[in-house]
């Protein structure tokens, strides 16, 4: 078996964790961590790595690298903008397919293969803390797993579990 932790990132202003942004990392890292982890992974956003840099020093792994998966960062963010804004207040990736259907099946996919790279990665019984953005995140999991997740509130995330290639999913929270 192998896991994830897929987490959103805290508060931000633009691509950099406000001050409450960095408090809630700190008390992630304190109450809901799983060390050791094999892999801390970011999108690349300046938010998601700093998120990441708070969680490993608060793991103990401050010596651990943290990667960059640019394939776990939606190149139409705008887009999902635009559909999440369409579908509502608090709407999930379903209700996203409905307003842009070939936006939720294409990134879907596109975002559930680099989530699928980062599992594979992995050596048996190992665990990767991930940090990203909503709504991307769950439409990750959606084009991995098959799963649609309610939206992730900032800081909040998933366990994916993987075992002989069938994914299984939890609540972090």
């Amino acid at each position: 078996m192998r896991y994830v932790e897929l987490r959103r990132h805290t508060d931000n202003d633009g691509d950099a964790l406000t001050s409450d942004g960095v408090a809630a990392a700190e008390a992630i890292g304190r109450d809901r961590l799983h060390p050791p982890y094999a892999a801390f992974v970011s999108t690349g956003a300046a938010r998601a790595t700093q998120m990441l840099e708070i969680l490993r020093r608060a793991a103990g792994q401050d010596d651990a690298r943290i990667t960059v998966a640019t394939g776990l960062r939606s190149s139409v963010e705008d887009r999902w903008r635009e559909a999440a804004r369409a579908a509502g207040k608090g709407a999930d990736v379903e209700a996203m397919r409905a307003v842009d259907p070939e936006l939720v099946e294409r990134d879907s996919w596109l975002l559930g293969a680099a989530l699928r790279q980062v599992v594979e990665s992995l050596p048996d019984g190992a665990r990767a803390l991930v940090v990203g953005h909503s709504p991307t995140n769950e439409a990750a999991v959606l084009g991995l797993a098959g799963r649609v997740v309610r939206p992730l509130g900032k800081g909040e995330g998933v366990l994916l579990i993987e075992d002989d290639g069938r994914y299984r999913v939890e609540s972090l929270d």
